[in-house]
């Protein structure tokens, strides 16, 4: 997966958190907020939007993610009130869509929490933004919740340096060796993979190239069969050179590089998202300016594209978005916010030869969503709306 930026808790807030009208803490049955299901059978399984859940305290969620080999999941929740931000933590079952607990609560200028993501065994880990007396900038404390099932903080994760931001996370549970990307505030931003045990606090660094991988020009994923993170990275330019491939060997963090797909005729622009079938050697990415699904065969650094459903390659606006995959049915799953046969959003899957086995449509992605998350067992998803502090589940 990938965040393309993490948003900002006080300045969104500012926007927004007037705007949300209070949520109730159940699910709503329904496609999105506007009726009845839209589920449908396909080949004796079900396929289609479910329930929505909101947060218990009608706050915008920042960050969240699920167990994808068990029925929970974790959200932050933050919202402004007269005195600065009421900001919560608040875990959900998966099944149903409901609120099951709500911890961490607090009021006030200094406080808030971000999700980064769950990591093998149910382990959380979660940043707290503290911002200092007479100062505006927060510094990073990292909180663990090991398990989430456990619905408290277990303890904190140790960066391997100060002052680090967790950006992005290479979205794999089945080891406990995970990959976080982000970059180093006070060394100018730089990036830097972070290789960690996130439940023993144990982590080493590996520096990139400031010039190649920065922040906002740089998606990542994890390959855990080779030990290998996969990142992508583009300067987005009109007509520029295709995007580079990355291959970093996490033991001793040698990188390997090849040229991307560029086609169309203004080349690909930014790499939007990123997801790697660890059981396949797949990989399949979503690029800006032409609208495609870019599908790499890792070991021999091949690939081919193809367009999203209704686009040609000059179809910037229906571009996707995050990608994820799900390894156990060799599936990958793209956000279309303008997915262009409906208009509206909609999430597509394909399988690894590139053939689009299913769209499903009535998302209201107002925003690039940040996160797609599935569960391969129930073949059950969640995703970022139709609201601000809302996630919405599906089926496919």
């Amino acid at each position: 997966m990938a965040i393309r930026g993490r948003w900002s808790l006080f300045v969104s807030l500012l926007v927004l958190g007037q705007l949300l009208p209070p949520a109730p803490a159940h699910a709503a049955i329904g496609g999105g907020a506007n009726g009845p299901s839209t589920l449908r059978p396909v080949t004796g399984r079900r396929v289609g939007l479910g329930v929505v859940l909101s947060t218990s305290d009608g706050g915008q969620i920042f960050g969240w993610d699920i167990d994808e080999g068990g029925t929970d999941g974790v959200l932050a929740s933050a919202q402004d009130v007269p005195k600065g931000v009421r900001i919560s933590m608040q875990t959900f079952d998966q099944t149903t869509g409901a609120i099951v607990s709500t911890f961490a609560r607090d009021s006030g200028p200094r406080s808030s929490y971000g999700v980064d993501g769950v990591f093998a065994g149910d382990v959380a880990l979660v940043t707290h933004y503290v911002v200092p007396r007479r100062s505006i900038y927060a510094k990073r404390l990292y909180e663990v919740m090991n398990p989430v099932t456990g619905e408290e903080f277990t303890g904190s994760w140790t960066p391997p340096v100060n002052d680090f931001d967790v950006l992005q996370d290479g979205d794999d549970q089945s080891t406990t060796t995970s990959v976080l990307y982000g970059i180093e505030l006070h060394r100018d931003d730089d990036p830097a993979l972070v290789v960690s045990d996130i439940a023993a606090d144990t982590s080493t660094l590996i520096e990139l190239d400031s010039n190649v991988y920065r922040d906002g020009t740089t998606v990542m994923a994890q390959d855990t069969a080779t030990n290998q993170a996969v990142l992508a990275s583009s300067n987005g330019a009109v007509g520029g050179p295709p995007p580079l491939n990355s291959i970093v060997t996490l033991r001793n963090g040698r990188i390997t590089t090849w040229a991307g797909l560029n086609l169309g005729p203004y080349g690909a622009g930014f790499v939007n998202g990123i997801a790697v079938d660890s059981g396949t050697g797949i990989a399949a990415t979503t690029t800006e300016l032409n609208a495609q699904v870019e599908f790499y065969d890792l070991a021999r650094r091949t690939g081919f594209a193809v367009q999203l459903p209704g686009t040609g390659p000059t179809s910037q606006l229906n571009s996707g978005t995050e990608v994820t995959v799900d390894s156990r049915h060799h599936l990958f799953l793209v956000a279309d916010p303008f997915y262009a046969p409906t208009a509206g959003s909609a999430i597509v899957v394909y399988d690894e030869q590139g053939n689009v086995v299913e769209a499903i449509p009535g998302f209201h992605f107002s925003f690039t969503p940040g996160r797609i998350a599935v569960n391969p067992q129930t073949r059950t998803g969640w995703a970022d709306g139709p609201g601000v502090n809302q996630l919405q589940q599906f089926f496919y």
